[in-house]
C-alpha cells in the first residue's frame, strides 16, 4: 500500500516513515508542506494520505485545506488526518464529500502502534477512524429536522460507536449487548436515515458522515 505522509516536525515525520515501512507500507513520499502533498498526490498516486492539519508556512489549517484539494483533484483518495488539533469547518468539509475513507485520530491519543496501523488500513479501504474527542468536538447540536433526530438514544450511541471506527462486535461489547441486537439497531438506522442497499455504495459510511455533518 503506497501512502504519503504532510507532516512538518522532522522526527514526528521520520519517526510515523519508520513505522509505516515496518508494518508493510510504502512510503511513496514524507513531505513537510500541503503544496508538497499535493504534488506527491499528482506524482506517486498513493493508497492512503496522513496529513498534519497544521503545516507551513501559517501553520494554521493548510493541512486540512490540501487535503481537501486533494480530494478535489483525486476524488475517493482515503485521508487519514493526523493533529493535535480539531479544526472543525475544514474536518467537516473533508467529511462532507462522502468519497473515500476518511479518519481523524489526535497526535496525543494514538496509544497503541496496532491500532494506529488497523486505523490506516480501515480508512484505506474505504472505512472511517474518528477519535472519540474528535466526534464529540464535531457533533454539536441536531437540528430538530436532521435525520439523526429520528434515531432512538440507543441508536444513537451505536451510530457514534461506529464513527469511532468500531465493528459490530465492538460496539456490542461496549454497550453489553449481543450483536444481534448491534445489527438491528444498525438496519434501523439505515432505515430511518434513507440509506438503501447499493453495490457502489456504503451505507455504513454514509451513516457515519450524516451523523457527523449534522447541524
Amino acid at each position: 500500500m503506497r501512502v504519503v505522509l504532510a507532516e512538518d516536525v522532522y522526527l514526528l515525520r521520520e519517526g510515523l516513515a519508520h513505522i509505516l515501512r515496518a508494518h508493510g507500507f510504502e512510503v511513496a513520499a514524507a513531505v513537510e508542506t500541503g503544496e508538497d502533498l499535493l504534488d506527491a498526490v499528482a506524482d506517486r498516486e498513493p493508497d492512503l494520505a496522513i496529513v498534519d492539519v497544521r503545516l507551513p508556512p501559517g501553520y494554521s489549517d493548510e493541512g486540512l485545506r490540501a487535503a481537501i484539494e486533494a480530494r478535489r483533484r483525486r476524488p475517493g483518495l482515503p485521508v487519514l488526518v493526523l493533529s493535535q488539533y480539531v479544526e472543525q469547518i475544514y474536518a467537516r468539509e473533508l467529511l462532507a464529500d462522502g468519497a473515500g475513507g476518511v479518519g481523524y485520530l489526535l497526535k496525543d491519543r494514538v496509544f497503541d502502534t496496532r491500532h494506529f496501523v488497523d486505523a490506516l488500513r480501515r480508512v484505506a479501504s474505504g472505512g472511517t477512524a474518528m477519535d472519540p474527542e474528535v466526534v464529540a468536538k464535531l457533533i454539536g447540536g441536531t437540528s430538530p429536522r436532521h435525520p439523526i433526530a429520528l434515531l432512538t438514544p440507543r441508536e444513537r450511541d451505536v451510530l457514534q460507536l461506529m464513527a469511532q471506527g468500531r465493528s459490530n462486535a465492538a460496539v456490542a461489547e461496549r454497550l453489553h449487548v449481543s450483536e444481534g441486537t448491534v445489527g438491528k439497531h444498525i438496519a434501523a438506522i439505515f432505515a430511518k436515515l434513507g440509506l438503501e442497499p447499493a453495490d457502489d455504495t456504503n451505507r455504513r459510511v454514509l451513516a457515519v458522515l450524516t451523523y457527523l455533518n449534522r447541524s
